[in-house]
C-alpha cells in the first residue's frame, strides 16, 4: 500500500500536466473576432485556372491531366486549382459519382484521381514550368461517414435533439456541418493542411 499511493499520486500528476499541456496547445486556436490574413506575393495580380481533374479527362486522373499543363502555360496560367483531391463520403451520397465536397478522409487521395505519389508528381511538373497549385480546401463540412463523426463528434453542429445536420443553405444533404466554436477542430484543420503542404509540396 505505500508503494501504490506514490505511484498513483505521480500518475495523477503527470495527467493533469497532460491536460494543461493539451489546454495551452489549444488556446492559440480559439476563434477570433478578426484574423488578418497576408497573402503570399505569388497569388497577387496572377491568373488562376481551376480544375476539375474527374471531369478534365477521359481518364479523370492526376497523370491524364499533368499532359495539358504546356497548354495552359502557354496561355498565361500563373496558378492551377485544383477542386477538392479527397475521397468522396458513400453515406448519403448524391448520385452515383458523389460530390467532391462531400469529404470521407481529409488525409487520403481519392483513389479514382491516382495516388499521393501521382499527385506529389504532378505538382512536381507544375512547379518546374514556374506555375503554383492550391487546393479546393472543404473546410466547412465533412461527408456522414468521415472518420471524425466517431471520434469527435462535438466538432459537428447538431439539430436540437443532438444530431449531424448538413448546412443551414442549399440542398447539400450529402455532407454536416462542422462546428468552428470548437479549438480542437482549428487545431486538427490546421495540421492537415500543413499536411498537404510537406507532403507534397502544395502551395
Amino acid at each position: 500500500m505505500k508503494t501504490i499511493l506514490p505511484i498513483l499520486c505521480l500518475s495523477l500528476l503527470l495527467v493533469q500536466c497532460k491536460k494543461a499541456e493539451n489546454n495551452d496547445e489549444l488556446s492559440r486556436y480559439q476563434p477570433k473576432p478578426y484574423v488578418e490574413l497576408k497573402h503570399p506575393d505569388w497569388s497577387k495580380n496572377a491568373t488562376i485556372y481551376e480544375v476539375n481533374v474527374r471531369q478534365y479527362t477521359k481518364e479523370g486522373t492526376f497523370k491524364a491531366f499533368e499532359s495539358h499543363l504546356p497548354r495552359l502555360k502557354a496561355m498565361g496560367i500563373d496558378i492551377i486549382w485544383l477542386m477538392p483531391i479527397n475521397p468522396i463520403g458513400v453515406k448519403n451520397r448524391k448520385g452515383t459519382l458523389g460530390s467532391e465536397y462531400s469529404v470521407k478522409d481529409y488525409y487520403a487521395i481519392n483513389p479514382e484521381y491516382g495516388t499521393k505519389d501521382d499527385l506529389k508528381a504532378l505538382v512536381k511538373k507544375i512547379h518546374s514550368m514556374g506555375m503554383h497549385v492550391i487546393v479546393d480546401w472543404v473546410a466547412n463540412h465533412s461527408a456522414w461517414d468521415n472518420e471524425l463523426t466517431k471520434t469527435h463528434p462535438e466538432w459537428y453542429t447538431k439539430t436540437k435533439e443532438g444530431n449531424f445536420q448538413p448546412t443551414p443553405w442549399y440542398d447539400w444533404a450529402d455532407i454536416i456541418d462542422f462546428d468552428y466554436d470548437q479549438a480542437g477542430l482549428r487545431k486538427y484543420m490546421t495540421d492537415v493542411m500543413k499536411y498537404w503542404v510537406k507532403e507534397a509540396d502544395i502551395d
